[in-house]
């Protein structure tokens, strides 16, 4: 959220803070990018997209869905 209370389309309301520390939770925990579009996380290694909610990131791989590479 920015000072005003509203929430940061870039960051899908996801603390900036929080966003820079947030990995896949597969073995191989690389970095997540945020796609603003699709309203997830994307993880470029394993091709998994993660749902975000009300800016809480759900970082379940049964949750998780597979786009194409």
């Amino acid at each position: 959220m920015t000072a005003g209370g509203e929430v940061n389309s870039a960051t899908l309301g996801i603390d900036p803070a929080l966003l820079a520390i947030l990995a896949c939770p597969d073995t191989h925990h690389t970095a997540l990018t945020v796609d603003v579009e699709a309203d997830e996380l994307f993880c470029p290694t394993c091709h998994r997209a993660f749902p975000v909610r009300d800016g809480i990131p759900v970082l379940l791989l049964d949750e998780a869905r597979q786009r194409p590479a």
